[in-house]
């Protein structure tokens, strides 16, 4: 089996929602399968401490979780551009695994949610690419060969996948597919590259 990693940090629903539909692309490739994990938020002004539990939702990840996978799938919602300090926060722990090369030659892919067409979609991408490109990691985008990416006149890029949320418009079936073929992607890599035993 293949663990592909979905690491994300989501505060209002639009990046957990895209976080499933990648989990779906991975499960549709057999011999993979998907763990969804998120982080806690973060304090502006002092130590935040979370339960160890969330009330809902994908559980905390750690960084076990991270060492173990055979893949990643890592999402934020755009903040002026880039990631959301919460998953930041996680991965400005992961020093020990960048030191001992434990996600080295591992595939990641990274996903975004923004409020706005023109909202830093693609800065938020390369901002989540940058740490995992630090720790070694086999960056894949999405081609287009998806007709989805040719298509849509919302979310999606090469670089990932991404979807626009307003109040209106909920996500569009080129979005959804767009995330779908990069869990799909990313779980016939990590089978491709897992040694055998």
């Amino acid at each position: 089996m293949a663990k592909i990693l979905i690491l994300y940090y989501s505060r209002d629903g639009s990046t957990a929602e895209m976080a499933n539909l990648i989990a779906r692309g991975v499960e549709s490739v057999k011999g993979a399968e998907a763990v969804l994990r998120t982080v806690p938020d973060v304090s502006t002004v002092c130590e935040k401490t979370a339960s160890t539990i969330p009330a809902e939702g994908a559980i905390y990840a750690t960084l076990d979780d991270l060492k173990s996978c055979d893949g990643l799938a890592l999402g934020s919602p755009t903040r002026f551009g880039n990631m959301a300090s919460p998953l930041k926060h996680f991965l400005d722990s992961t020093t020990e695994l960048w030191f001992s090369g434990a996600l080295s030659g591992k595939p990641a892919g990274v996903f975004t949610s923004t409020g706005s067409m023109h909202g830093g979609q693609e800065t938020t991408l390369l901002s989540m690419m940058l740490p995992l490109l630090h720790h070694g990691m086999m960056i894949l985008g999405l081609p287009y060969s998806e007709n989805a990416l040719r298509e849509t006149t919302s979310g999606g890029t090469p670089y990932g996948s991404s979807r626009v949320t307003t109040d209106d418009m909920p996500i569009t079936e080129h979005e959804k597919m767009l995330c779908i073929a990069l869990g799909s992607r990313l779980a016939k890599t990590a089978l491709l590259l897992k040694p055998s035993a």
